[in-house]
């Protein structure tokens, strides 16, 4: 079994050198990819020196900011040409705790795709300010109710995917650039009939580093949602019409 860990980033040099080893140190099966946008502080630069001692760990290294959906992209794509047969998601920023990725690994041996959830029994959230965890809860309610998604963490990007799943999507399908693709991607899933599990998780603020949440995410993915929402009631009209 190879599970292959993917993490875009973008200024993380404060995180990677503890990161990665304990991600690696969970057993030989684990390798980790990672997508730098070409960060100013220089971890793409880390991430290659370790790598020339670590076959395990892969850095594919872009020419500039290309957004946080096309690395995830990238990144899953060499995934799968490096064999992964379970495929993690998450961030640099300690937010998702690497001990964490055993559990969303086993969890995927009878589900399709996994989430690391905070709003599932167990689940929880710490060290985030209060107009934080109302957008959050918001975030989620809106998608829960335009998207359908029976998905109590519609917005975390801690998953695990087995091979066939990421397989079944057409990555040009994934319109959105940014954090919204999380939205995209679980939408894809439900529709074509995947099992999705949730496995509660501690989310944390991140440990070091500057937070790259904004305003104009938000409005990414509220508009993403309703394209979605919109696309398939359009999909049920064509049918009706049809029949």
């Amino acid at each position: 079994m190879k599970c292959i860990v993917v993490i875009g980033t973008y200024n993380e040099a404060e995180n990677v050198p503890e990161l990665l080893p304990e991600i690696l140190r969970l057993g030989p099966q684990y390798e980790v990819i990672v997508v730098d946008d070409n960060s100013p502080d220089g971890t793409g630069r880390l991430v290659s020196e370790m790598a020339a001692s670590e076959p395990r760990l892969h850095l594919v290294q872009r020419p500039g900011k290309l957004g946080y959906a096309s690395a995830c992209l990238t990144g899953f794509r060499t995934a799968l040409e490096l064999g992964a047969d379970y495929i993690v998601q998450m961030d640099a920023d300690y937010s998702h705790n690497p001990d964490d990725i055993p559990r969303l690994v086993e969890a995927a041996n009878d589900a399709d795709m996994v989430i690391g959830s905070r709003y599932v029994k167990g689940g929880a959230t710490q060290g985030w300010p209060l107009s934080r965890r109302i957008i959050s809860r918001t975030a989620n309610l809106v998608a829960r109710l335009l998207l359908g998604l029976p998905i109590h963490d519609c917005t975390c990007g801690f998953k695990c995917f087995r091979r066939s799943t990421l397989e079944s999507i057409d990555f040009e399908d994934v319109r959105s650039n940014g954090f919204a693709s999380i939205y995209e991607i679980s939408y894809f899933c439900h529709r074509s009939g995947k099992v999705i599990r949730e496995v509660p998780i501690l989310l944390v603020d991140r440990r070091a580093g500057k937070s790259k949440l904004s305003w104009r995410m938000v409005f990414e993915a509220l508009s993403v949602m309703m394209r979605l929402r919109f696309s398939s009631f359009q999909g049920y009209r064509l049918s009706t019409d049809k029949s």
